[in-house]
């Protein structure tokens, strides 16, 4: 039995690199979600102007990795300080945001920020990442899926 975890922490293409490495992830796939409009394109999410961040919908086994595992992954693979921005990248699209499918899941984002806070872990800069229940996910384009795989790319982590 697998259960489900979306992240949005900057380009897609690198936050799904990242967490196929996890031992117990079972699949991921790219796509988009928390944003006003259905079925929405990359070109049309990349215009800023839908309220969509690109992310990543992760199923994985509880019982090898759990989501306090996951989220781990989640704050060291980008800057969850800097607000719709990563790296090169900057929009809404690019926001830091943990999309909760469970009262449990929501409750270990909060609990897990306000560890990062606490441990000043980001050099006392305030941590912005949105945590709210995970909306319709529309998955992207297929070639965006596992694009690093297809394009022999290592993972592009922006931190």
């Amino acid at each position: 039995m697998t259960d489900k975890a979306t992240f949005a922490a900057g380009c897609f293409w690198g936050v799904e690199a990242t967490f196929k490495k996890v031992r117990g992830v079972a699949s991921t796939r790219v796509g988009y979600t928390g944003g006003r409009t259905k079925d929405p394109t990359y070109e049309q999410v990349c215009t800023d102007m839908t309220g969509h961040a690109e992310a990543v919908e992760v199923e994985f086994d509880p019982m090898a990795v759990s989501y306090v595992d996951l989220l781990g992954v989640f704050w060291s693979s980008h800057d969850p300080t800097t607000k719709n921005r990563q790296g090169p990248d900057f929009g809404s699209q690019y926001r830091s945001a943990i999309f909760y499918h469970s009262d449990e899941q929501r409750d270990a984002a909060l609990r897990s920020m306000r560890e990062q806070e606490q441990a000043r872990r980001f050099g006392g800069r305030k941590i912005v990442t949105e945590i709210v229940h995970a909306p319709e996910f529309y998955p992207a384009e297929e070639h965006h899926q596992d694009y690093h795989e297809k394009h022999g790319l290592g993972g592009c982590r922006l931190r």
